[in-house]
């Protein structure tokens, strides 16, 4: 067994404790380096995927979002390090799992993952090198590219100032976002007197006045060892580590002369209850919204915070939550979501509405108020209550929220640690937590924590955002033209001048030797394939099966994929429709709140949603489906079978109703995703432009179904009756095992379970009537509410002639992390930008959060001459992109991302062994074959197939030919 004592102190550690932790297979070090001061955990187990994080205590002191800058800026080369982007050369050349850095309220986080020790010891190098010995005090330009500076755009008498930066363009695009206005709102009023009060992120009214010298001398006080939380993670050798990170960081940083630690101050609020205010929002009227929330108490409430995180899901969870029903049959809103918001030091319950109507707050407190009083005495359900806390183990239990363990971990761990608690692992140990909890149902805890939380709180607030009209992009545009006239031609010159600067020192080069220090790996480094368990084609209860033999840790997964060939083209956006009411309505056996309780108790998850499936050799051959999935422990797999057949066979579609409840929610969701995540719409929508199957997801879920969407819910009224028969139909046309393919993970034991409990669904298969039109290359740019836009362009490869191969995966990793990196992202100011190449055809460019629309087509347009003319590496950058791509396909998946994965595979068309030689092909890879590709991506660009998503104002500035249409207006129209 490892000493970990003696390990510590050979390195100027203090093991402070250990202890068994059963929730992660492993143990838990805690530890203090005694000549820095700095903290680290160590949670020891078997997992391959490694991980590392450091994490400073940054409480915001104003509006100005110095840290979310010290964020972006400290990844910007460093003294070990002075290349310009060491961070964008780990994403080309590692073979990291996740890479990234964070922003939160109170605190800011560096965290990677690898399956490689030695590729975790680079990134760790690099990563604290960055935030140790930043070179942000030798190149003000980090600042004024990462934060904000001034740039003159326009001709002539047309120039103008604007604000760019790639942080001030993020927050633009973040704060267009009601949600997120909200939520700030509602953490000011609860949190007047505290950081809280402040948006750590900065917004776009308050980065500008951030001095140079304010965001230096904010990381001297900041980003020092005595204010910093290490977290190792997974099977890694604990000597070599602790030696590296003593010897290389924490010992020399420790004879640095400091000074006292100053951070900014964290301090708890006293109870407040501020009267409802308003907050003006310049956003469609659609966009109104409002909430009230609940301080539950501090981060050392651990069961406390934990029990009203069960209790929001139980009163909130759905739409047959007891609380959320009120909200919706009340008619205030469109929608209302409630949960609890922790990973602060005094975590808080929100209630929320979107789509509020006028008045919509002061009804929202009288429903909490009263709902939560027949509630609190004797009306809450306590079967509703296990269920929540039972689903809230198996989620905890399964653990699959996208990031691997050790980063979701050292989150988890930050929960507690940060506020002074000298046990990290209070937030990393739940199942000590549910099991406490779950006698305590039946002795009226949670009435009482209901009572105390919403009825007798003396810390709450009541907030609401007021749409008005006009854009924040005219109060930034006269905020220019007073700087512009105060300043004379010396000043304007200057910032000429500056600008250039710094363009200039964008496009330099970095000096080869730079570049030469960072740590790499080669090709010889890629092992091979990580093992990869097989499906197999079999059969099962009368369905073709695909069956997988994935380890899933005792849950069981069925996926049943209902081919959607029998429906006519018209009719896919009903298919939607019946996909979001599935599960939310009652059947014949049970009530939608008795059945949306069985589903949170028994099972894991039961979800209905449509997908489309495409073969990656002839895009004619596409199969759309709706899928239904759930999911469940060993010996709950009975319920599994019997509650998704239940569903399928029994729902009751004439409940209206809930029906518009549902589609209006849908609505607001999409209208909102439009503004908040534009690109993935704009990517789906040029794909309709060049791809069949674009064109089925267009009307399965994109403008073509929201355009329907709408449409119904105008005429609600007059087309309920015909609906609810449509829903009916669709139902007893499409549930037959006759055209279903069955996806089951889980033992021999759990499919023969499942299969017993299976009621057959009879019928044949419906006949194939689905004749899908052919795409049509447009230019569109759809006007949302959002301060800027989102940019793609897409065409299939397949109709280059091309063949898919390892290297096109190659040559989107380089054009993304390279080319488009540096010209829209660096030099354009855009949060975001890539290029995406699918197996089965698309090829997509895409912009995020981007101020500008003509010169990110126009670097578009550029991509594949770059490619194959400048693009020439040295051999060692070769391999970086090499090693980076193949490391990209053996990253290590959560059991249900590999089955689906899986499942999709087999639609498709292919299976391991062609997965497989595609990464071979990758390892394989030269430059020509890369370079070869130029003209080809010049083709995706020079096809024109255009779609943005964005701000009306720079939309209709834009000069490149687009067909501009009003989407949240009732028309719809092109403008």
């Amino acid at each position: 067994m490892t000493d970990v004592s003696a390990i510590a102190a050979a390195h100027g550690f203090e093991l402070t404790g250990s202890r068994e932790m059963p929730d992660i297979e492993g143990a838990a070090h805690v530890m203090t380096h005694a000549a820095s001061g700095a903290r680290l955990l160590y949670l020891e187990n078997d997992d391959a995927n490694k991980a590392f994080s450091i994490t400073f205590k940054t409480p915001a002191a104003d509006d100005t979002g110095v840290f979310h800058i010290l964020e972006h800026s400290v990844l910007c080369g460093s003294e070990k390090f002075p290349v310009k982007e060491p961070f964008v050369n780990l994403l080309k050349t590692s073979m990291q799992t996740f890479l990234n850095a964070m922003t939160f309220p109170d605190k800011t986080m560096y965290p990677v993952a690898s399956t490689n020790e030695r590729d975790l010891l680079n990134l760790m190098d690099v990563y604290l090198d960055a935030v140790f010995r930043p070179n942000i005090y030798n190149r003000p330009a980090i600042f004024e590219q990462e934060g904000w500076h001034w740039e003159l755009e326009g001709e002539g008498g047309n120039r103008a100032l604007v604000y760019n930066g790639v942080v001030y363009n993020e927050m633009k695009g973040a704060l267009s976002d009601p949600d997120s206005v909200l939520f700030d709102a509602l953490s000011a009023a609860l949190f007047p007197d505290t950081t809280y009060r402040f948006e750590s992120g900065g917004t776009p009214a308050a980065i500008p006045t951030l001095t140079y010298e304010g965001f230096l001398e904010s990381h001297r006080r900041h980003y020092r060892p005595d204010n910093s939380y290490i977290v190792l993670y997974g099977n890694l050798d604990l000597d070599r580590f602790l030696a590296f990170i003593d010897e290389g960081y924490l010992a020399p940083l420790s004879a640095d002369e400091r000074g006292p630690l100053a951070p900014n101050p964290l301090d708890l609020q006293p109870p407040v209850a501020p009267a409802p205010r308003a907050v003006a929002m310049r956003t469609a009227p659609e966009n109104a919204c409002a909430a009230v929330g609940f301080v539950a108490g501090t981060a050392a409430d651990r069961e406390r915070v934990v029990a009203a995180d069960i209790l929001m899901d139980a009163i909130m969870g759905s739409n047959e939550a007891p609380l959320k029903r009120a909200l919706l049959d009340a008619g205030i809103a469109d929608d209302a979501s409630g949960y609890v918001v922790d990973g602060l030091a005094q975590p808080f319950a929100m209630v929320s509405l979107r789509g509020a109507r006028p008045e919509a707050l002061a009804r929202l407190q009288e429903i909490v108020a009263a709902e939560g009083a027949r509630l609190a005495d004797g009306g809450l359900d306590r079967e509703l209550v296990r269920a929540a806390l039972s689903h809230a183990e198996f989620v905890f239990r399964e653990r699959n929220f996208g990031y691997p363990d050790g980063v979701v971990l050292a989150m988890s761990a930050m929960n507690s640690w940060l506020y002074g608690d000298e046990d990290p692992t209070a937030y990393v140990r739940l199942g000590e937590v549910f099991a406490a909890l779950r006698p305590k149902v039946e002795e009226g805890y949670f009435e009482d924590l209901l009572r105390e939380l919403l009825l007798q709180n003396d810390h709450r607030a009541a907030v609401e955002v007021m749409p008005e009209g006009g854009s924040d992009l005219d109060e930034e545009k006269a905020e220019a033209r007073t700087v512009a006239a105060a300043l004379g031609p010396e000043a304007i010159e200057k910032i000429e001048a500056d600008v250039a600067a710094l363009r200039a020192a964008q496009e330099a080069p970095d000096d080869p030797a730079a570049v030469a220090k960072l740590p790499q790996l080669t090709r010889s480094d890629i092992g091979p394939a990580p093992a990869e368990e097989p499906w197999e084609v079999t059969e099962a209860a009368g369905m073709t099966c695909i069956r997988h033999r994935v380890a899933a840790h005792g849950i069981a997964y069925a996926y049943r994929y209902f081919d959607l060939a029998g429906v006519s083209f018209g009719e896919l956006p009903y298919v939607t429709v019946l996909a979001g009411v599935l599960g939310r309505l009652d059947t014949a056996r049970h009530t939608a709140a008795e059945l949306d309780t069985l589903v949170q108790g028994r099972l894991g998850s039961l979800r209905f949603f449509t997908e489309v499936h495409e073969n990656v050799d002839d895009p004619a051959q596409l199969r759309p489906t709706l899928v239904a999935g759930a999911s469940a422990l060993s010996e709950n797999v009975a319920w599994m079978a019997e509650l998704a057949r239940e569903v399928l066979a029994e729902t009751d579609f004439s409940d209206i109703d809930r029906i518009r409840d549902i589609l209006g929610q849908q609505r607001i969701g999409l209208e909102q995703s439009f503004s908040a995540n534009g690109h993935s719409f704009a990517m789906a929508r040029a794909s309709s432009y060049c791809l069949p199957a674009g064109v089925v997801r267009e009307s399965l879920g994109g403008v073509d179904y929201y355009r329907f969407l709408r449409d119904l819910l105008e005429h609600f009224d007059e087309r309920a009756e015909g609906l609810a028969a449509k829903l009916e139909a669709l139902a007893r046309r499409l549930f037959a095992d006759a055209s279903c393919t069955l996806s089951f993970t889980g033992s021999d034991d759990d499919l023969a379970r499942y299969t017993a409990a299976l009621e057959p669904l009879s019928g044949p298969a419906a006949p194939a009537v689905l004749v899908v039109p052919e795409p049509v290359c447009r230019r569109e740019a759809f006007v949302v509410p959002t301060d800027v836009t989102y940019t793609a362009m897409a065409w299939d490869r397949r109709r280059l002639g091309l063949p898919y191969s390892g290297v096109w995966l190659l040559a989107a990793r380089i054009l993304s992390y390279d080319y488009l990196w540096s010209e829209v992202r660096v030099k354009g100011g855009a949060y975001g930008a890539g290029f995406q190449t699918t197996r089965a055809g698309a090829c997509r460019f895409y912009s995020y959060r981007d101020p500008r629309i003509d010169e990110t087509c126009a670097r578009f347009g550029e991509a594949g001459s770059w490619l194959a003319g400048a693009f020439d590496p040295t051999e060692t950058e070769m391999d970086g992109y090499v090693v980076s791509a193949a490391a990209s396909m053996d990253a290590p998946a959560k059991a249900r991302e590999l089955i689906r994965r899986q499942d999709g595979m087999y639609f498709a068309g292919y299976d391991l062994a062609a997965r497989a030689r595609v990464r071979d092909e990758v390892a394989a890879a030269t430059v020509d074959e890369v370079r070869a590709l130029g003209s080809a991506i010049d083709a995706v660009a020079g096809a024109g197939c255009t779609c943005v998503f964005g701000n009306g104002e720079v939309i209709e500035a834009a000069q490149s030919g687009l067909t501009v249409i009003d989407l949240l207006s009732h028309e719809g129209n092109p403008l």
